[in-house]
């Protein structure tokens, strides 16, 4: 069984200090008024849904937004992100507008250079449509997770070290970003470097069905030792807390990139679909494409808004996963039913 951290601000934060130190200074230590999670709930439930899923490996995590009171299953080892890092780029994209250096009405065109792996509708749609402003490409990247999208703006805001380095400006550490898409991508799944005539689904698949079985397992178990674009829960909480908050970008440009999590069609059958009536969530999902009956990871992380108001920040990741999509997330939507069970 993976170790549980049990952690509650601040009576015992001496205790939990390993833990804890992943989001310091940032992270407020204030009395709560909401009811305190019951841990004994989540210890025995969450430990279910994690014996369903074996032997792929779950962290599932939640941390109370009011005192900072905080819950995690296998929450310091890092996962593969996938496409959850896209809600760290749309911020250092608005943190970029925020100091004037870029425009949400700036327009960008885009050369065959800069056409990513699938998913993307950006680059179905290229070369009939090859022009967008930021604001739209931030849309597309975060709230419908496409990936050329996504790659344009990260080559405008200088690379994927430009974006871990603005991470470790707000001292958010276990979170980072190292690859493009049309890197991290091909890398994954056993594929040389990128061509353009696999930009479609289709022909994606049938490049990658070319490989071998054997190099296309080896580059799976590669991309899942890989620490590279990878996060723990502390960092992501930490992440989810400062935006929350407003600590990490100028109230327009958080209300921006929280309003475009929230319409997010992503994830659909995950985190929301474990949300009780008058719930809302900001939030990120994730999902690695299936080869050889293998998902290599199946995310949802987010911002919950509960219809009382209470606010948490919750993160389930799944990895390395031989079950089918609708096992997988009704195994995040259940988790999510159980922290807000905890949640009283």
């Amino acid at each position: 069984m993976k170790r549980l951290m049990r952690l509650f601000a601040p009576l015992v934060l001496l205790a939990v200090a390993v833990l804890v130190a992943a989001c310091e200074p940032t992270t407020p230590r204030t009395g709560a008024k909401t009811p305190e999670l019951d841990a004994a709930l989540l210890d025995k439930e969450i430990a279910v849904i994690a014996d369903s899923v074996q032997p792929a490996e779950l962290e599932v995590a939640v941390q109370n937004l009011e005192g900072g009171e905080m819950w995690a299953w296998n929450g310091q080892k890092a996962f593969p992100l996938q496409s959850v890092f896209k809600m760290v780029l749309g911020a250092a994209v608005l943190a970029e507008v925020d100091a004037g250096r870029l425009a949400l009405d700036d327009q960008i065109t885009l050369t065959e250079a800069d056409i990513s792996p699938p998913y993307s509708p950006v680059a179905d749609a290229w070369p009939e449509t090859e022009t967008y402003t930021v604001r739209e490409l931030l849309e597309k990247a975060v709230g419908d997770s496409d990936n050329t999208a996504a790659d344009v703006l990260m080559k405008r805001i200088g690379g994927p070290g430009a974006v871990t380095a603005w991470l470790r400006a707000k001292r958010i550490k276990e979170f980072r970003v190292d690859r493009y898409e049309r890197e991290l991508q091909p890398e994954s799944q056993g594929l040389g470097s990128f061509r353009i005539a696999w930009k479609s689904w289709p022909a994606w698949v049938a490049a990658r069905d070319e490989i071998p079985e054997a190099a296309r397992r080896k580059a799976q178990q590669d991309y899942l030792a890989d620490p590279r674009d990878t996060a723990t829960a502390s960092g992501v909480l930490n992440f989810l807390r400062q935006l929350s908050a407003g600590e990490l970008l100028k109230p327009a440009s958080t209300q921006l990139l929280l309003k475009i999590m929230t319409d997010s069609p992503t994830g659909e059958e995950r985190l929301k679909a474990g949300l009780p009536p008058g719930a809302t969530i900001a939030h990120k999902s994730a999902t690695a494409a299936t080869d050889l009956g293998l998902t290599l990871a199946t995310n949802d992380v987010g911002v919950v808004t509960l219809k009382d108001g209470r606010r948490y920040a919750v993160v389930v990741f799944l990895a390395a996963s031989s079950q089918d999509d609708p096992t997988r997330d009704a195994a995040i939507a259940e988790a999510m039913r159980v922290i807000v069970k905890a949640a009283g």
